[in-house]
């Protein structure tokens, strides 16, 4: 019953809140690039993805998926992949698709089940590097779908996989776009939607025949933009059948790699339907940690310099095993 019950993790004294538990790290932390050497890796389907590499052929390595609106540099992706390297990983970070420096190829890009890229990028790993262990770290989009490749179809997976680990991850999908909603939480939301509403442009112009922007400026909620864009471009019926399919909830239970999802009880991200305490409860490999504290995709130090209690959290947890 790997039910976590409770957790080491304490935010440091003058970092209160789960607002500023989120928003501290992402402005003001600054990790330097690990990952330096870059491939990119082609699609059955003619896209590609990028990869960055920190890769020496060790024993052990670490695949690391960032999550909505991110990529391979981003902040905790790098500190994470710093702190694996110093403790004997080697690490593949990898950039969604339209997630890179350059646009990708189709319509399509990515969303938070599309399992068929990582697939792709794991399946790339096990060809070509010689670890006897791969470990996947997910956060909160990457989390969630680093939890349904693990529990979606597991007699598939490679014996290699070994463990795994989530943080700060929106297990159902629509809970959470009703909690990032709020008013409260306006200043992500219309951060996030900057971004995306940037790519639809982008698409636009390389597809002027397959999109109709009309109203695009007026969008202000995932629903609004999944409903008219999410949804149709990768093949589901509105935001409600994306939300249904995807969320990685309903794949826990089949779960069969020793698995550890960490979400903070302040994330502002998440709502109450994020956090599968029974799934826990009724699983041996499925471990469940809900700090009081730590943001979303946050878990700062006291001192708010140094490796991260997220970092030290993965590494011990895939140091058990």
């Amino acid at each position: 019953m790997p039910l976590i019950g409770k957790s080491s993790y304490r935010a440091p004294s003058w970092l209160r809140g789960g607002h500023a538990q989120t928003i501290f790290p992402a402005l003001f932390r600054k990790v330097p690039r690990v990952t330096s050497r870059r491939e990119r890796l082609e699609l059955p389907d003619g896209d590609f993805l990028d990869l960055e590499w920190a890769d020496q052929g060790r024993e052990r390595l670490a695949i690391l998926s960032h999550g909505l609106e991110a990529h391979c540099g981003t902040e905790y992706m790098q500190g994470m992949a710093a702190a694996l390297v110093a403790n004997g990983w080697d690490v593949l970070v990898w950039n969604f698709r339209g997630c890179g420096h350059k646009p990708n190829r189709l319509l399509r890009m990515y969303h938070s089940g599309a399992t068929e890229d990582l697939d792709a990028v794991v399946s790339h790993a096990l060809a070509r590097h010689p670890a006897a262990e791969i470990d996947l770290i997910g956060f909160s989009l990457g989390g969630n779908l680093t939890l349904k490749y693990l529990g979606e179809n597991p007699s598939a997976l490679s014996t290699r996989l070994h463990r795994a680990v989530a943080f700060s991850t929106p297990c159902d999908l629509a809970c959470s776009s009703r909690t990032l909603s709020k008013f409260s939480n306006k200043i992500y939301m219309e951060r996030f939607l900057i971004n995306m509403r940037s790519k639809i442009r982008a698409k636009k112009r390389l597809f002027p025949e397959k999109l109709d922007l009309h109203g695009l400026n007026l969008i202000r909620t995932f629903q609004q933009f999944d409903d008219r864009f999410t949804a149709p471009i990768h093949g589901f019926r509105d935001a409600a059948d994306y939300w249904k399919r995807n969320s990685s909830r309903q794949f826990i239970p089949q779960i069969t790699v020793p698995t550890l999802l960490v979400n903070a009880e302040n994330d502002p991200f998440l709502g109450p339907d994020c956090y599968p305490r029974e799934e826990a409860a009724a699983s041996d490999v499925f471990h469940f940690e809900a700090p009081e504290e730590g943001g979303h995709v946050g878990f700062s130090p006291v001192g708010g310099a140094g490796e991260y209690w997220s970092e030290s959290r993965a590494i011990g947890f895939l140091k058990e095993g």
